[in-house]
């Protein structure tokens, strides 16, 4: 999909010098899988902790 979006050439040039990418594309597209990585990687660990495996029977048979 094209776009014409203005975009911080001088986070652009440290986004392609990093990972090295050769395109700006492709260091736009790797900087956006990244922080799509990372927001899921938050949600995981805001739920860690919320399931209690001590109350699920079916768990404590399958540890015995």
């Amino acid at each position: 999909m094209p776009s014409n979006l203005a975009i911080d050439d001088d986070l652009i040039a440290q986004v392609k010098k990093l990972g090295g990418y050769k395109t700006k594309k492709a260091a736009v597209n790797e900087a956006l899988a990244e922080f799509v990585r990372h927001r899921q990687q938050l949600e995981l660990l805001d739920d860690f902790g919320a399931i209690d495996y001590e109350t699920d029977q079916h768990n404590k048979k399958a540890r015995r």
